[in-house]
């Protein structure tokens, strides 16, 4: 569990460094992640430690919104007087994420479909 969790941690500080060094605007974790899955692919997909450590952190994600719930309480009366604001973002941020979630999937899926006729052609020949 050390090795992977030291892997996963690399990847984190890397995307960190990237992140400080290129000023790229893009959260260092999540470039971080990226290295990550860049490397999974490398080696071939994920290793056993590797997904009973992710599965232990995922098992605690909760915890990770405590600071965002001290947040919220520590900048409460800002969040009373600025709630429509925050709610809109909030609603169309949503709207958008599902709509380009829903255009993603269907785009995939015609792609998928679109080879799979290919292949059939192909073998057919």
């Amino acid at each position: 569990m050390l090795h992977a969790l030291t892997l996963i941690l690399l990847c984190q500080l890397a995307g960190e460094t990237v992140v400080l060094l290129t000023g790229l605007p893009v959260p260092g974790p999540v470039l971080g992640m990226l290295l990550l899955l860049g490397w999974l692919f490398l080696r071939g997909g994920i290793s056993e430690e590797v997904g009973r450590t992710a599965d232990t952190l995922l098992a605690h994600f909760s915890l990770l919104f405590v600071p965002a719930g001290v947040g919220v309480m520590l900048h409460w009366e800002r969040l009373q007087g600025q709630w429509p604001a925050i709610a809109a973002a909030l609603l169309l941020g949503t709207l958008l994420t599902l709509a380009v979630t829903a255009l993603t999937m269907a785009g995939v899926q015609r792609l998928l479909a679109t080879v799979s006729r290919r292949r059939r052609d192909a073998a057919g020949d």
